[in-house]
């Protein structure tokens, strides 16, 4: 059973489904045979053979002037009978007025053509868009080429609605110059914002504070110029960059933002100077115009293109014929020297004072000066050594003499201390010895006491009282060798004659063999040597007697002139006894 159509040009759209009642017979459909039936269902599959329609010929769309580049403002679509890929639609925009602004996509799902925004809108600017869409289908069916175009257009108008915007600055990005060092208070430019709303409002500006970089500069809040807050140094930061923000008086949170460049310019405050080391050397067997050094300069301020240093000797030093300076015109010098050979022994440095100057504008200059150290050579200019030692070794003093000589030197320095040291040991032993010894009393104290009234030194008791003396009292005035008993003296008797007292004790130590031979300052008060008195010991009296004169002490002073007194009674009482 073969099923064909029956009516041409069926169409799917019209009718999908067919239900076809199928009758079968036995006996090649005679009568008596048998008979059965089913129903077939019969479904017309799709062709691409409807363009997409439009459903009307004008879309019209409003959008906020303040829309974003990239938003969705409206939707369109275009209708198409057919199902599944014959379905699909591609939109696209034809070029003409305000096309460029938008663009359209095709939304998968429901076949929809979404405009966006391509660039941003402004109310003040254009007020209205217009431009055409067109749609058509993405898989054609050549069979169909005949019915017609596959595609179909709208018009599609948008109105740009008027918001209350920021204000808008006249430029994206300021830049300005100024010179450093410029006065404080120096306008340096300005910036321009404007309230392109209807109705516009007026704009107030201010530096967007981020660090204290922003500090540097101020903003006329009215008018938008920039002016110099503090004093600028170039050396120290060469550009600024901060942010100035403009807002409506009207509505103060409406603001819009720009960045402004500030490039500082450069004055020739700075001499330049020489930029390699200041210290360099030539050999003793140089020759005259030998290039020892070759110096470049260096400048702290910005040099601007085409700058030039030039390099000459100091005045000073010009009429000296060690060194002279050579410029070579490319902001490069050489220290030549002046002179056939140099000796270390006569002058081991030598100083050469460098002028520079630079082309800016005003001039400025500066000396350096290069050391310059004479060094010993070979043949090919090779240094040997520079130092003091090799000042010597042409002597023909090795690096070993010279210690053995600094070592024997150390070596009799201290030989010397050690000496003096022994010699303030031995006078201090000496003098420590000579202080033990009571002898050295009448040597070394040359002092006549303080008289009657001096009793600390000796015990003259003995000599105002006898009836005092201690009988076994050892001498004060000698160091005895060995322990001797005192002698046994006769008694003396009451009021005894002084004077007898001590010719009997002169008598006594007289014959004494046992007596030393020297004066006994405890009994005797012997007033040492020198004394216009001359000594009253036993060792220089005499044992006659003879006349004495004691006017003689009157001129000693008031002290004698009481004993002076006392003996020329006693003188004038007894005559014939003498002292």
């Amino acid at each position: 059973g073969v099923i064909r159509t029956a009516l041409p040009n069926m169409d799917r759209e019209v009718k999908e489904q067919y239900q076809v009642l199928i009758q079968a017979k036995d006996m090649g459909g005679q009568l008596g045979g048998l008979a059965g039936t089913t129903t077939v269902n019969i479904t017309l599959t799709d062709v691409n053979d409807n363009p997409p329609r439009f459903p009307k010929s004008i879309f019209h769309l409003k959008v906020p002037e303040s829309s974003h580049v990239g938003s969705t403002i409206g939707r369109i679509r275009a209708v198409d009978p057919d199902f599944g890929k014959n379905a699909e639609i591609e939109y696209n925009i034809v070029p003409g007025d305000g096309g460029n602004l938008f663009d359209i996509s095709t939304d998968e799902n429901t076949q929809e053509g979404v405009i966006k925004l391509k660039k941003p809108l402004d109310f003040e600017t254009k007020k209205a868009y217009t431009f055409k869409v067109e749609a058509s289908n993405l898989h054609l069916d050549h069979r169909f080429h005949s019915v017609g175009p596959f595609k179909d257009t709208a018009t599609v108008k948008i109105n740009v609605l008027d918001m209350d915007e920021p204000p808008i600055f006249s430029k994206p990005m300021y830049t300005m110059e100024v010179y450093e060092d410029t006065p404080v208070g120096t306008i340096i430019g300005a910036v321009t914002a404007q309230d392109l709303d209807v109705g516009s409002s007026s704009v107030r500006y201010f530096i967007d504070w981020k660090n204290d970089v922003d500090s540097y500069f101020t903003i006329d809040a009215t008018e938008g110029t920039i002016a110099t807050n503090e004093l600028l140094d170039r050396e120290s930061t060469a550009q600024y960059n901060f942010s100035i923000i403009a807002s409506k008086v009207s509505n103060p949170l409406l603001t819009s933002k720009v960045n402004v460049i500030i490039n500082v310019l450069d004055v020739n405050e700075f001499p330049p100077e020489i930029s390699v080391p200041y210290e360099t050397s030539v050999c003793e067997n140089a020759k005259p115009g030998q290039v020892i050094q070759t110096v470049t300069a260096a400048d702290k301020d910005l040099s601007p293109a085409g700058q030039r240093f030039s390099f000459r000797l100091s005045p000073e030093a010009s009429s000296k014929p060690n060194f002279t300076v050579h410029d070579y015109r490319n902001n490069t010098a050489g220290i030549e020297t002046r002179r056939n050979g140099y000796s270390r022994r006569q002058q081991e440095l030598y100083f050469v004072p460098v002028v520079i100057e630079d082309s800016s504008y005003p001039v400025q200059s500066s000396t350096n000066t290069m050391t310059i150290r004479v060094c010993r050579c070979d043949s090919d200019g090779t240094i040997l050594s520079c130092n003091v030692e090799a000042i010597f070794l042409p002597v023909g003093l090795s690096t070993g003499a010279l210690i053995a000589i600094l070592l024997c030197i150390v070596l009799l320095l201290v030989i010397v201390v050690l000496y003096v040291a022994l010699r303030r040991q031995k006078k201090k032993d000496t003098l420590m010895t000579s202080k033990e010894d009571i002898r050295d009393n009448v040597i070394h104290y040359d002092d006549e006491g303080g008289g009657e009234e001096d009793t600390q030194a000796f015990d003259i008791g003995a000599l105002r009282n006898p009836k005092v003396i201690e009988d076994n009292k050892i001498r004060r005035d000698i160091k005895p060798d060995t322990l001797c008993f005192p002698r046994q003296r006769p008694p003396v008797e009451d009021n005894t004659d002084i004077k007898d007292f001590i010719n009997q004790r002169l008598q006594e130590n007289d014959v004494d063999p046992n007596a030393p031979p020297y004066d006994s300052l405890a009994t005797y008060a012997y007033e040492g040597n020198g004394s216009v008195a001359e000594s009253l010991s036993s060792i220089d009296s005499l044992t006659t007697e003879a006349d004495q004169d004691y006017d003689y002490l009157s001129d000693w002073g008031p002290r004698f002139k009481i004993l002076a007194d006392m003996f020329g009674e006693e003188e004038s009482y007894n005559p014939d006894k003498v002292t």
